[in-house]
């Protein structure tokens, strides 16, 4: 009875206090409502891509992502826009992703004066990249990759393993996808990059 009457006591003594919070957090759902609308109304990201509500679909946009390159540099999707871009997600343990690899390297010699970004994205664990390094030796790897050992891009592209792949067109939308490795001479793939460096 003591505990109930104490806190109730509590409870009529903050009344002021709990009427100015309610008025806050009422202003802080409206504030977030309004940016919603205009979100919506406008369709953009701040990368300029337009907005697609974290759905990884083909026909959106894809995640804006970005990272850091086995050289150190500071990359992104968005500083590849303007190119039609294939995104591949792989790892040196990766028993499937190193059957891929020789039809990657094809697709990259046939498309890249054409326009087509190969790039490779490695979530090998933070200290590997003498053994990445390596392993692009051993496989004649001459694409770009980039490193992301924390899998920040696993959780955006909402994927459950690797290999992955996506091909992103010029204006940063998702028009082909893959979970597991790419089958030598996938006729989609390569009709998806000829569609894509045509528009």
């Amino acid at each position: 009875m003591t505990h109930a009457v104490g806190s109730r006591g509590s409870a009529v003594g903050s009344t002021g206090k709990t009427r100015r919070e309610s008025k806050r957090y009422a202003l802080g759902l409206a504030l977030a409502l309004v940016n919603s609308i205009t979100l919506s109304s406008c369709g953009t990201r701040t990368d300029g891509a337009p907005a697609n509500d974290g759905r990884v679909e083909i026909g959106l946009p894809a995640p804006a992502y970005a990272t850091v390159s086995l050289d150190g540099d500071s990359v992104s999707l968005a500083g590849e826009r303007g190119k039609v871009v294939l995104l591949n997600i792989w790892a040196t343990w990766c028993h499937p992703c190193r059957t891929e690899i020789p039809e990657l390297r094809q697709l990259h010699a046939r498309y890249r004066a054409k326009g087509l970004e190969l790039v490779g994205v490695s979530v090998d664990t933070d200290g590997t990249d003498d053994a990445i390094r390596g392993f692009m030796r051993e496989f004649q790897m001459t694409f770009p990759i980039w490193r992301d050992p924390d899998e920040r891009i696993s959780s955006l592209f909402l994927t459950l393993g690797v290999p992955a792949t996506f091909l992103i067109d010029k204006q940063g939308i998702l028009v082909w996808r893959k979970t597991g490795p790419i089958a030598p001479n996938d006729t989609s793939l390569r009709a998806a990059i000829e569609r894509a460096l045509a528009s």
